[in-house]
């Protein structure tokens, strides 16, 4: 099995995060990996990870970093793969992750999710996926049509919440 996402982490300390991330593409039974790289302290993993990522199947990458969140920004700079920041809320509320992620100059786009919103990266990445593949496609209207659905019901239970004032 090749992996066609690749989850990418500045420190494994960012791993209960992103495990919403993997259990999502697991979900999706969409082959992944899980690394950590640091843009800072493995500057040359990192080049030789962006470099060679499309030529080893890798579709989308998923790059998750808190504080100077360069990661993904430096992913981006050298490969035309899509690249999903995640920030990590480290310090600040994650703030600073999140502006790190989102500023990104022109032509290097890195798409950006909420902090610490793992699982939107790959839902964000498995509706990449489905504009090539039709499984993953029926899977992802499903899965939004459950989304759907689980507010329907919601909102019917809501109906039998009484109060003296209540009007619906």
């Amino acid at each position: 099995m090749q992996p066609v996402v690749s989850i990418i982490m500045g420190s494994t300390s960012d791993l209960p995060v992103m495990e919403k991330a993997a259990k999502q593409l697991n979900d999706f039974a969409i082959p992944f990996e899980v690394n950590a790289l640091s843009a800072h302290r493995t500057p040359q993993e990192v080049a030789d990870f962006a470099t060679h990522a499309e030529e080893r199947g890798i579709r989308v990458i998923i790059a998750a970093a808190g504080m100077a969140a360069h990661l993904g920004g430096v992913i981006a700079s050298m490969t035309s793969l899509p690249v999903i920041g995640v920030p990590i809320k480290s310090s600040f509320e994650g703030l600073d992750s999140l502006l790190s992620i989102v500023q990104m100059p022109p032509g290097i786009p890195v798409a950006t999710v909420g902090v610490n919103a793992a699982q939107n990266a790959a839902i964000l990445a498995i509706e990449i996926l489905a504009l090539s593949d039709e499984r993953i496609r029926t899977q992802l209207l499903e899965f939004k049509q459950g989304l759907k659905d689980k507010i329907t019901k919601a909102n019917d239970e809501l109906k039998n919440v009484h109060y003296d004032f209540k009007t619906n």
